[in-house]
């Protein structure tokens, strides 16, 4: 089963190289696509991620991973074909359509992959070195940018076509995971559906995972701006929080030092004080550092919930129960980001403090769920 997993190694290095990343905006505007349209366009995707992900689990469940994560390979290239050639809304909303299904249908049947590869054993490591293969991935694919694409935009989607095209090649090599179950089988998706502690654990997930990524790819800018940092200094901080983005690979290795109590205390610790420093801040500086620590605590905390995640899965069809998970958590994404929006958009201080409310939260929440899963 080792197999299985450097081939996920691979894939998620190949699909992690998107050579139009820095430019995704400006390539969409190029082909005549308003920003309204693009957010537009992000809403519908959302929405029909959030639609299709269970019932994309019992697919998954019934058919096999190995299946679906081919099948799923193999429409993520297609849809950069589409990107590559789309030259107006529809094309441009026709890929986005593809890429909600192929999310929905990978989501939860990676990791499932990933774990059942490795039979449990030294799973955090696994999943940390995968996510750091993705940004990696976008690290190479930033470098290859920088020196070679630059303002050649139509190059830059014909790249990530042939990236996407090689991962599609190398899931093919995948072997099955899933043990058969008959297609008979009743109440899978009661069955799937989180349980007890499991539901404080994905509260608390989806609190730490949307307060970053809400303050480090949206708010990050508009507190730049308004410490006086230039646009230089901007891109030089992209480049340290991307890199950061490889620490996962140290996920296990805390755990292991700090057992999973104090692995709990330290996510959402850093998260808590990041956000109460960007909250009070006019320091560059400070800013910085306090994005910098917000994007390694989850960079460390991404592995983390994934294992635990899957330990606390108890039946055999895992693809539906981390879609199932996975539901929940985006529903919890759509409402604190409709919040995050309405408060910066009345003060910037009062987002970062409502980012610091969610990130406690989030802690006492963990602290429940470790004292109920102990006493277990």
């Amino acid at each position: 089963m080792k197999k299985n997993i450097y081939i996920m190694y691979a894939i998620g290095l190949l699909q992690g190289m998107v050579f139009y990343g820095p430019i995704a905006t400006l390539y969409r505007q190029a082909q005549g696509v308003t920003v309204f349209q693009i957010t537009l366009i992000e809403s519908i995707s959302l929405a029909l991620c959030i639609a299709l992900e269970v019932p994309w689990g019992v697919v998954a469940d019934r058919i096999g991973y190995r299946k679906t994560m081919v099948f799923c390979c193999e429409l993520y290239f297609v849809s950069k074909i589409l990107f590559w050639q789309a030259t107006n809304f529809w094309w441009f909303l026709a890929e986005r359509i593809l890429l909600s299904v192929v999310i929905a249908g990978m989501s939860g049947v990676d990791s499932s992959i990933l774990y059942l590869s490795c039979q449990g054993r030294s799973s955090q490591k696994v999943f940390g070195i995968y996510s750091g293969m993705g940004m990696a991935g976008l690290l190479i694919a930033a470098g290859v940018f920088s020196l070679v694409v630059r303002d050649n935009y139509p190059l830059a989607a014909c790249l990530t076509v042939i990236s996407y095209a090689l991962a599609a090649v190398l899931a093919l090599g995948l072997t099955e995971v899933k043990q058969e179950t008959s297609p008979q089988h009743h109440g899978q998706l009661r069955k799937a559906l989180p349980k007890g502690s499991l539901v404080l654990f994905l509260l608390a997930a989806a609190f730490l995972t949307e307060t970053h990524q809400t303050i480090t790819v949206f708010l990050n800018q508009l507190q730049y701006q308004r410490c006086g940092l230039g646009e230089g200094a901007m891109g030089w901080a992209y480049i340290l929080v991307t890199v950061l983005g490889l620490g996962g690979i140290f996920s296990a290795g805390v755990t292991k030092r700090t057992g999973i109590f104090g692995s709990c205390l330290l996510f959402a610790g850093l998260s808590i004080g990041a956000c109460l420093v960007l909250a009070w801040t006019r320091s560059g500086a400070a800013s910085v550092g306090s994005i910098l620590l917000l994007r390694l605590s989850n960079t460390l905390f991404q592995p983390f919930q994934a294992q635990m995640q899957n330990r606390q899965i108890q039946t055999e069809n895992r693809a539906t129960a981390l879609s199932v998970n996975a539901m929940l958590m985006d529903c919890v994404a759509v409402g604190s980001n409709l919040v995050f929006g309405a408060l910066s958009e009345y003060s910037l201080t009062s987002a970062f403090v409502f980012g610091g409310i969610l990130s406690a939260a989030a802690l006492l929440l963990l602290l429940a769920w470790y004292r109920k899963t102990a006493a277990e």
